[in-house]
């Protein structure tokens, strides 16, 4: 398997983003609701800044966007970068049951 290195820094970023807890939370609340970066931060025994800087990883990694309406910037999940890590996990999963078929074959074979 050969890997891509802009892919793989790519899919290196999503996830270390959601190797978080509380980025896997903000995910969530934002993928079930209309939320801005402020209304998280109360959610949260952090201070906006701490808030800020998870949605900053995730904003990076492409699993978020930010669209400002009005004084306020509402996050929103992109569907696009999980599509992404979905497919890797897909390829991983195709390989091991290639793998598990092929030692079912062997053991047939015995």
């Amino acid at each position: 398997m050969v890997v891509d290195s802009v892919r793989g820094a790519e899919i290196d970023r999503i996830f270390q983003a959601l190797a978080d807890a509380t980025r896997r939370d903000i995910v969530t609340r934002a993928a079930n609701g209309e939320h801005s970066v402020s209304s998280l931060a109360r959610r949260y025994d952090m201070s906006l800044a701490a808030v800020q800087k998870h949605v900053a990883v995730l904003e990076r990694a492409d699993l978020i966007v930010k669209k400002r309406k009005g004084r306020e910037q509402i996050v929103q999940p992109n569907p696009h970068a999980f599509r992404r890590a979905r497919d890797l996990l897909d390829s991983y999963e195709a390989l091991w049951r290639h793998r598990v078929e092929a030692i079912d074959d062997i053991l047939a074979q015995e």
